[in-house]
């Protein structure tokens, strides 16, 4: 399996068919920039031995991944991985030299200008670091913007805009100009302009990296909720990896320009592909992480089986007080099937494996 296709997951598990379906995607900046993707030996070079060859720069290469309908998708790396360039290839905000992008199955990159246009006002939205917000508008008005472009009627995109201010946590501010507000509420209006054209995907790009730690939180929190109450499908972009643990229902790890590794978290922490990802998740709390699917053992012959039952999907930490307090191991049980067994030994190896890193 060619590295930007990884992704660990269950054998036969059945996946909707995606609402994005990336495949093969470069972007590469540079003199005569089309001729790299298609060259077998330039696609070999590293970043720097392209750029000193041919004087470009490969800043997405052979990209590949779904996303599920309603899924929270999160494409994760450090600066310079890729990912910010990567979602606006997306939208054509920044044109992709080669590969295919389908949107509920209509390649994007064959779209024409008009088409465009439509998909960028009625399919997906994007939400940025930088606000973007007009400042002599006052949030309602900033909020109904993009519907005004859309030619829909005042009083239409009026009620459209009071509905997001509820949803998103703005109400009594919908007079307020964007310097009256602090940065998270600010947020909240990009976020509420995104929704209010009822879009069927959201695109974040790094959008909660400026704000203080307690109001990225509270963001985080928002975007869950959110997605709680809308089920809108989400593509995020972050470099934090506990924002992606956080948000993420899969996440996809970037390193210059590559894809490394497309999985669920805990797929991430207990199973990562190489010493890159390994890094990178070393200092996650293994037990906020990681599910009894992968500390269970089999049943020995002295074992009792006669302890309570929990899924194989539990977290670690969600399981401790059950285990430790059950007089047998608790058994991992999933449609009826015994899959294995989890006892004190494996909680703790868990817990003091994640205090020792400490």
């Amino acid at each position: 399996m060619a590295a930007q296709d990884v992704e660990v997951g269950p054998v036969g598990a059945e996946r909707p068919d995606p609402v994005i379906s990336v495949r093969d995607v470069w972007k590469v900046f540079g003199p005569k920039a089309e001729g790299v993707p298609g060259s077998p030996e330039l696609c070999a070079l590293s970043r720097r031995e392209l750029m000193e060859r041919t004087g470009c720069t490969a800043a997405v290469r052979e990209v590949g991944f779904d996303v599920a309908p309603g899924e929270v998708f999160v494409v994760m790396g450090l600066s310079g991985s890729g990912k910010s360039t990567l979602v606006r290839c997306l939208t054509r905000l920044v044109e992709p030299t080669a590969g295919q992008v389908l949107f509920e199955g209509e390649d994007i990159l064959a779209a024409d200008a008009k088409r465009l246009r439509e998909l960028r006002r009625n399919k997906f939205s994007m939400v940025f670091q930088h606000f973007g917000l007009l400042p002599h508008r006052r949030v309602l008005d900033n909020i109904s913007y993009g519907l005004e472009i859309r030619g829909v009627p005042r009083a239409e995109r009026s009620r459209r805009a009071m509905e997001v201010v509820e949803l998103v946590g703005l109400s009594g501010y919908e007079k307020s100009y964007p310097d009256q507000l602090s940065g998270g509420m600010q947020q909240r209006v990009g976020l509420a302009r995104a929704l209010a054209g009822d879009p069927d995907v959201l695109l974040f790009d790094e959008p909660f990296s400026a704000l203080d730690p307690l109001i990225r939180r509270d963001m985080q929190n928002e975007v869950i909720r959110l997605h709680r109450e809308v089920g809108k499908t989400m593509l995020f972009i972050t470099h934090d990896l506990a924002e992606a643990l956080k948000l993420g229902d899969r996440i996809l790890i970037m390193r210059d320009g590559k894809v490394v590794q497309v999985g669920t978290g805990d797929e991430l922490v207990g199973a990562p592909v190489d010493d890159y990802v390994r890094d990178f998740v070393r200092d996650v709390p293994r037990a906020n992480v990681l599910t009894l699917k992968w500390i269970m053992r089999d049943p020995r012959p002295d074992d009792v089986l006669d302890g309570p039952e929990l899924g194989p999907d539990v977290v670690v930490r969600d399981a401790t007080r059950a285990v430790l307090a059950a007089a047998a191991p608790v058994k991992v049980v999933e449609n009826g099937e015994l899959l294995g067994i989890v006892g004190d030994e494996e909680i703790l190896a868990v817990v003091a494996g994640q205090e020792a890193d400490a």
